[in-house]
């Protein structure tokens, strides 16, 4: 097979990883790629939102699957277009990413499918949304309806938080359109769990779960990011994997079969699991990222075989088979982030890496064959081990050799699940 892999971050790092493993695998294309993808695929001068040109590269290349890796083009439609060329591509089409293009379409969808989640209200209007706020009280959540990268969420504590959200969002437009409409939520209490499902229209197989770390700072505090961290397993929370798949992920895949709308592609759901039981905080359409970095390196079955049965609709074919262990990984980040990074930052990396580890860059790239940062989150530092416990000193023993200036990262990855 030859793969095209649309995306150029630490996901689309992980995936090109593990297909290049695959014995079903002989050519990977990536666009735009990376430095780090750059080792183990062709990269490709071609931007996530040019489908036409990935279209045309895909059918001149005789590529036999384009995986998607990013939100945004899944958002803006990419699988359409190349369906409508007949080119096989794996991910949602654009009807089907609006679970994630857009919370209010999300809270419509689990209405209908009585699927749990949080109480909530939508609003457009600025002076509307902050009366609202303050009726309801604090804690509460406030997100911008349309993709934000992962930082449109605010969990306010005080009405002064809630009301610079609501500003930023709404008034000063930080997230452009996105922001023009927000879900205002109840905040739910608990601990949050990432379970990402395989999907195909009808059969739904569930991935290993993961737990990420959105907030910048130790402890879960300061603003979102896209994620500071990953690790899995998640011991302490799986036996709700039964009830999650039950009440949440079948009845989603299954109702919008029902309904004419049938999604294929990876279904990611983001749970707080509750004193009343796991509910949906989030839904999105791709690999989790840091989650894929991860999830991808546990799985045992030939990736690119997973994909391209989605993609042909006979996921029941496959049966997933997961490595015994776990896999934690930690986000080295530009001094900045989640505001603006610093770019251009030298870089220095370990010469060799020991085995079951990875280094999963996110946001480099080449100035003059050095190598620089130039993203909030420069790499995905990863590893496995038998135990959370040595998984995690692997990690962050091998974070101590990727060196930059500023270099921030979490200390507390993973601890959840030690105490």
């Amino acid at each position: 097979m030859k793969i095209l892999v649309v995306g150029g971050g630490g996901r689309e790092h992980a995936i090109v990883w593990k297909l290049k493993a695959s014995n079903s695998v002989h050519k990977i294309f990536c666009a735009p790629g990376n430095p780090g993808i750059a080792e183990s695929a062709e990269c490709v001068a071609l931007q996530i939102n040019q489908s036409t040109e990935l279209a045309d590269f895909a059918e001149a290349n005789k590529i036999d699957l384009t995986v998607v890796g990013p939100e945004d083009p899944l958002t803006d439609g990419i699988v359409d277009y190349f369906e409508k060329r007949n080119l096989p591509i794996f991910g949602p089409n654009r009807q089907s990413a609006l679970l994630e293009g857009s919370k209010t379409y999300a809270k419509k969808v689990m209405k209908r499918f009585n699927v749990p989640t949080a109480s909530y209200c939508e609003f457009d209007d600025f002076a509307e949304a902050l009366a609202y706020v303050k009726e309801q009280g604090l804690p509460i959540v406030i997100k911008a309806d349309g993709l934000a990268a992962g930082k449109g969420v605010t969990v306010a504590e005080t009405l002064e938080e809630a009301e610079t959200a609501l500003q930023a969002a709404m008034l000063q437009k930080i997230f452009g359109e996105s922001g023009t409409k927000v879900v205002i939520e109840e905040c739910l209490l608990g601990e949050e769990m990432t379970v990402l499902a395989f999907v195909d229209g009808v059969t739904v197989l569930p991935m290993v779960p993961s737990q990420d770390h959105k907030p910048v700072f130790d402890g879960d505090r300061g603003p979102n990011t896209g994620g500071m961290g990953a690790y899995s397993p998640v011991p302490h929370l799986e036996h709700w994997l039964p009830e999650i798949e039950k009440s949440i992920i079948r009845p989603v895949a299954e109702g919008l079969a029902a309904e004419g709308t049938p999604f294929s592609g990876i279904l990611y759901t983001g749970l707080m699991l509750t004193e009343n039981g796991p509910k949906v905080i989030e839904f999105n359409v791709r690999f989790g990222d840091p989650e894929a970095q991860v999830v991808l390196p546990r799985l045992e079955n030939d990736l690119a075989e997973v994909l391209l049965a989605v993609a042909e609709q006979r996921l029941h074919e496959i049966n997933l088979r997961w490595k015994a262990g776990a896999s934690v990984c930690v986000i080295a980040a530009a001094p900045g982030y989640p505001g603006p990074p610093v770019k251009g930052l030298q870089i220095s990396l370990p010469e060799n890496l020991v085995a079951d580890s990875q280094i999963f860059h996110a946001g480099t790239t080449l100035q003059k064959q050095q190598l620089v940062t130039n993203g909030g989150r420069v790499f995905g530092v990863t590893a496995q081990g038998i135990d959370i416990e040595e998984a995690r000193q692997r990690a962050y023993s091998l974070l101590e050799g990727v060196i930059f200036k500023g270099k921030h990262f979490r200390k507390d990855i993973a601890a959840k699940a030690l105490n």
